[in-house]
Formats: C-alpha cells, sequence, structure tokens
C-alpha cells in the first residue's frame, strides 16, 4: 500500500491550490464573470428545455452543416477571447511610459500575447476556414456529406476541447510565456519549469490531430463524392482552394506534431534534440516550426481567396473571369508556399545562397496571388456590381490585403529584413495579411452564406456597421506600427522609456477600440437579424443570384442536401441549370441512405482531454485511466454498426413538394 503522499501526488501531481491565480485581480474577475456567463447559458437552456435538443442535434451530430456552423461559433467565441487580449495588450502599451508601468504585470503580460496568437491563428483563423469548407463544400460539389461523416464530428470535438485547454489555462495554472511558436530554450524545461508551455504543446496536439483528420476528410470528399460529370476543371473555385487547402493540412500538420512531441521529449523525458547540450540545436525547432508555419498563412488565406471569388461573380453578375488561371494560381501558391518557410529567420546566419533562394521563392509566390487580384478587378469590370454587405468586405480587401502584400515583398528582401525583423513593421505586415485577407474573407463568407444555412438575411446595416468599424479600425490600429518598426521599436514589449513613442501607441489603441465596435456590430447584427428573421427570409433558396451548385437546395437544406444526385455540365453549374430551364423533380424519388447521429466523437474527444490535462500537470495515474479510456472507447465505437438509418421516399417527395407550392406561392 502506497504512503498517502505518494498516491496524492500520483493522483494530482504538482496540482495544488497555489495553481490558482487568487493573487492575479484581473483573473480573479475574469473567472467571476465566465462563471456569471456559464450559470446563465445553464439556466436558459434548463428554463427552455433546450438540453436534449442540444445533445441529439447538435453535440452528437454527424451532419456537416451543423458540424460547419459549430466550427463557425467556437471561432467567434474564441474571437472574443482573443482579442480581448489584444485589446488588453494595446491598452497597456498606450499607457506603460516612463515612471507610469501600466495595469498589466510582465508575467501576466507575456502570457497575454502568446495566448492571444495561438487563439487567433489555432482557434479562430482555423475554425472559421474549416467551419465554412464543412459547411459549403459538400453542397457545391454535389455530395449529401462529407466521406466520413463521424471522423468530422470527432474532428469538431477534438479541436473544441484543445481550445477548452487553452482557456483553462487562465484559471488553473498559466499560459505559455514564449510568444505563439514557443521557440526553445524559452520553451525547455529550464527556461519554462512551470505548466504553460505544457497547456501549449496539449492543446495544440489535441486540436491538431482534428485539424489533421478534418483535412483527410475534405480531400477524399472533393476526390471521390463529386456530382457526375463535374471533372476538376468544373469544381467551383471555393471548391478547389478548399482542395489545395487541405493538402497543405494533410502535408504540414505532421511536421507541427513531430515538432512538438519532439520539444515533449525535451521536457518530459530529459532528451536533447532541441538544446546545445548532447549534439541537439534550437534552429532544428525553427526550421521545422515554419516548415509548418508558412504553409499555415496559406492554408488560412486560400479559403479565403475562394470567397472571394464567389462573392465576386455574384455580386457583379457575371462569370468568374479566368477561371484556368485562377485554379493553376491556386495550385501554384499550394506548391510555392512549402519553399519559402526560412525567410521567418533570415537573420539566423544561413548564408547569402541560402538567403537568396528563399528571398527569389518569396517573391515569386507574389506573382499567382496579384494574377487573383487581377482575376477579380477584371470579373468586376463593366460587370453589374451590387455593393452588398459581402462584396463591401471584398472591395475592403482588395485595399488591404494589397498594402500587406507590398510590405511582405519588402520583408522578402534579407537585407532589409536584417533591418526590420523582430519589430512592430512585421507585427503590422502580418496583420496586414491575415486581417486583410482571412479575416475580411471569413466575415464576406458568414454573411454570403448565412441565408443558406439559416433561410435569412443577416441585417445590412449592422453588417455595414461592422464592416467600416473593421475596415478604419484596422488602419488605425496597424499603420502606426508601420511607422514605429521603422523607427526601431521592437516587439513584445510591455513599457517603454521613450515618450515620443506613446502618442503612436494610443493611435494603435484607438484603432483598436473600433475594431471592438466592428466586433459588437456584427454580435449587435446576429441578434437583430433573427429577431427580424421574417422580414428578412429567403425563400427562393437563391438570395444573392448565387452561381455554385449549392443555392439548388433548399434555404436551410435538408439533412439530405440534394433529393436527386445533380449532374453537372459546366463550371457555372448553377447558372447553367437555370439557363436551360431547371426545375424541381416531381417523381421518381428514392429512399435515402443517412448515417445516423454519435456520441462517440464527443466522448473520445472529451477523454484524450482529460488525457492531456492529466499530462499536464503529471497526474500519471489519471493519464493512465483516460489513456485505457480513450482507446477503449475508440474501439467500442469501430465495432459499433448501427449507425445507418433511411429517409422514405415519401418524406422526401412531400418536402420537395411542399417547397415547390411555396416557392410558386412567392412567384
Amino acid at each position: 500500500m502506497p504512503e498517502p503522499s505518494h498516491l496524492q501526488h500520483l493522483l494530482l501531481g504538482r496540482l495544488g491550490w497555489d495553481a490558482i491565480p487568487f493573487h492575479e485581480p484581473i483573473l480573479v474577475a475574469t473567472f467571476a464573470v465566465a462563471a456569471l456567463c456559464g450559470l446563465a447559458v445553464l439556466a436558459a437552456l434548463t428554463r427552455y428545455r433546450l438540453w436534449g435538443p442540444l445533445w441529439r442535434d447538435w453535440i452528437t451530430s454527424i451532419d456537416h452543416k451543423r458540424i460547419g456552423i459549430m466550427y463557425i461559433v467556437l471561432a467567434l467565441v474564441m474571437l472574443l477571447r482573443g482579442f480581448a487580449d489584444a485589446l488588453m495588450m494595446r491598452l497597456q502599451q498606450a499607457v506603460a511610459f516612463g515612471d507610469a508601468t501600466g495595469y498589466l504585470p510582465p508575467h501576466h503580460y507575456d502570457q497575454i500575447f502568446t495566448a492571444h496568437g495561438v487563439i487567433m491563428i489555432f482557434f479562430v483563423a482555423m475554425p472559421l476556414v474549416t467551419g465554412l469548407m464543412n459547411y459549403v463544400v459538400p453542397m457545391q460539389i454535389g455530395a449529401r456529406d462529407v466521406a466520413f461523416p463521424f471522423l468530422n464530428n470527432f474532428s469538431f470535438w477534438m479541436t473544441t476541447f484543445g481550445a477548452g485547454l487553452v482557456m483553462l489555462s487562465l484559471f488553473v495554472g498559466e499560459f505559455a510565456r514564449t510568444g505563439w511558436l514557443a521557440y526553445p530554450p524559452l520553451s525547455g524545461i529550464l527556461g519554462s519549469p512551470d505548466v504553460g508551455v505544457d497547456y501549449y504543446i496539449w492543446s495544440l496536439q489535441i486540436a491538431g490531430v482534428g485539424t489533421l483528420l478534418s483535412g483527410v476528410n475534405l480531400i477524399a470528399t472533393i476526390v471521390k463524392m463529386r456530382a457526375p460529370g463535374m471533372s476538376f476543371m468544373k469544381m467551383p473555385v471555393f471548391t478547389w482552394t478548399a482542395l489545395c487547402t487541405n493538402v497543405l493540412i494533410v502535408v504540414t500538420f505532421p511536421v507541427l506534431t513531430g515538432a512538438l512531441a519532439l520539444l515533449s521529449l525535451d521536457r518530459y523525458v530529459g532528451t536533447s534534440f532541441f538544446t546545445n547540450d548532447l549534439g541537439g540545436n534550437p534552429m532544428l525547432y525553427v526550421n521545422l516550426i515554419w516548415i509548418w508555419g508558412h504553409p499555415e498563412v496559406y492554408i488560412l488565406i486560400l479559403p479565403a481567396f475562394g470567397v472571394y471569388s464567389e462573392v465576386v461573380s455574384t455580386f457583379s453578375g457575371k462569370r468568374l473571369f479566368g477561371y484556368t488561371s485562377m485554379v493553376y494560381a491556386t495550385v501554384v501558391i499550394t506548391i510555392l508556399s512549402y519553399l519559402v518557410w526560412l525567410h521567418h529567420f533570415f537573420t539566423m546566419g544561413s548564408g547569402a545562397s541560402v538567403n537568396s533562394f528563399f528571398g527569389i521563392t518569396t517573391m515569386i509566390i507574389s506573382i499567382p496571388t496579384g494574377a487573383k487580384i487581377f482575376n477579380w478587378l477584371f470579373t468586376m469590370y463593366r460587370g453589374r456590381i451590387r455593393f452588398e454587405v459581402p462584396m463591401l468586405w471584398t472591395v475592403g480587401f482588395m485595399i488591404t490585403f494589397v498594402i500587406g502584400g507590398m510590405t511582405g515583398v519588402l520583408l522578402a528582401v534579407p537585407p532589409a529584413d536584417f533591418v526590420l525583423h523582430n519589430s512592430l513593421f512585421l507585427i503590422a505586415h502580418f496583420h496586414n495579411v491575415i486581417i486583410g485577407g482571412v479575416v475580411f474573407g471569413m466575415m464576406a463568407g458568414i454573411t454570403y452564406w448565412f441565408p443558406k444555412a439559416f433561410g435569412y438575411k443577416l441585417d445590412s446595416f449592422w453588417g455595414k456597421c461592422s464592416f467600416w468599424f473593421w475596415f478604419v479600425g484596422f488602419y488605425f490600429a496597424f499603420m502606426p506600427l508601420y511607422v514605429l518598426g521603422l523607427m526601431g521599436v521592437t516587439r513584445r514589449l510591455s513599457h517603454f522609456d521613450d515618450p515620443s513613442l506613446q502618442i503612436w501607441f494610443q493611435v494603435a489603441a484607438f484603432g483598436a477600440v473600433l475594431i471592438a465596435l466592428g466586433i459588437a456590430s456584427f454580435i449587435i447584427g446576429l441578434v437583430v437579424s433573427y429577431r427580424r428573421r421574417e422580414q428578412l427570409r429567403d425563400v427562393t433558396g437563391d438570395p444573392w443570384n448565387g452561381r455554385t451548385l449549392e443555392w439548388s437546395t433548399a434555404s436551410p437544406p435538408p439533412d439530405y442536401n440534394f433529393a436527386f444526385t445533380p449532374v453537372v455540365h459546366d463550371n457555372d453549374a448553377w447558372t447553367d441549370m437555370k439557363k436551360h430551364g431547371y426545375t424541381r423533380p416531381q417523381a421518381g424519388f428514392v429512399d435515402i441512405h443517412m448515417p445516423r447521429n454519435t456520441a462517440a466523437g464527443f466522448v473520445i474527444a472529451a477523454l484524450s482531454a482529460v488525457l492531456g490535462f492529466a499530462l499536464i500537470w503529471h497526474m500519471w495515474l489519471i493519464a493512465g485511466v483516460a489513456f485505457v479510456a480513450t482507446v477503449a472507447a475508440a474501439i467500442i465505437h469501430t465495432f459499433n454498426y448501427d449507425r445507418d438509418y433511411h429517409i422514405p421516399a415519401a418524406a422526401v417527395s412531400l418536402v420537395e413538394d411542399q417547397r415547390t407550392r411555396l416557392l410558386a406561392r412567392h412567384v
């Protein structure tokens, strides 16, 4: 019988009361607010008896449309946390000059800028991208679901529980203080002996499994489940960008997994992969993390490019200009994105030859990107342009992204990078392309496909308010950082001695407040639109006169998407259908085979999160039990074959008949 202290160590590891940050008033207040919000949500679910529908229709759902919506909801929730971190940093930098130390201690500030980067990339941008791909791609290619529906549910919950671990670090222990890429030796056990880096590792490992499996799933869906007649060169551009994105995910995320696994071994076992002892080298980690990290930028931006292609074509009333060149540009970007990673550390001393190669490839990758910009402009040329909210986001992107691209080409020149490396100029450039490209694209996509998902449009007034606050706020927030970077001000500082710099940080803080108003306007727009949904409802199924196959389904679509598998003859499939007098079928319906919902994905992901938490705190007994339970749950699910059901042809016919009558009454 082991001693009680030994048993306690096996059960709790390093976890104790000192892990709760009672000494941090900001964290205590945040915890109190989060607890109150959580209790309010629980009370509302209980009051309106929503627990059953929540479990049956959402948590256990394997419907790609519901999973796509849940990805986007997760991203929006995490956006509130990630942007709160950004706002806190900007306000700290605006006041911390000279004798004024500000309100954030350096220890806390370092956690905030690390968490901000991790959350915004992994748990805001990635779920937004994955959510849109999940929702739209199967309908654009004429499929009833993704290739592996259960895997889709499991991938979502792995991402969600990975995000949960990051959120938990706010209240139990602390997060990493290393920056969002956790370079060693700072992320090693000597530089960071606390649990912050372990939270970082296991949250990303858990979420990374979900992202990798989602990539495999969507590749299989696009390659194997396209409608009859839809060759690769007849796929919508958004589907093309989704295919290239998921190829990059499958190629690069194992590299991230491997790098973090080696870092884990350095921290847990005492190996020396990324230390200067025993033959290791920290630069090995930097290479590995950027071999993943730079393609990750294109994993985020390529689906946004696809969104812009759909939006520009729709709101210009024209086919997309240069479809073939757009596809080739997407593929070229995909390939070149894997050949530019070293421009992130030109200063490591690789030599002129290596730096020249990566500088040239970085400049070359701007060529296909520029070709896309010209294709969108030529699509708009002499078109019947309607400046609806999605089109506003697209035009704002074209202006903002071009500026970010030009500063990127400047940083691709190694001598210039030597001067600007690690400065606020780099921060401004990165946010220029991520906000101006990815965030604007995702906002355009959400607004564009929202009526397809819910059957009514978003309120245009609040949508325009959100756009203008974001657009103007971005320039106030980040143009000053270009100036500061050119002046030599480095990033990640919480305090400055030179008072002449303060005005620039105050302008940047004002811009952050404007962006906060943009986020608030979007949320208000969701609420207002829901309350006015009857006035904003669209019964045609095609609210924007869209040009791809998903508009041929109902809004919102039925579980089975298509009553009949569509046959495609053109790369502008829905326009081609309307041109040839497409009508909905009235007879010939057959039973539809659909997979059944399952709780296995949620359970396995939850057990994985328990395993991750136990490994973070060295709870070896709990970690062992959680590992065995995770494997057992996966095996049990594997042998559970009762997962299918049929929708009778009569039910499908009835739904389609009701929709036809509704459309006739509307017309």
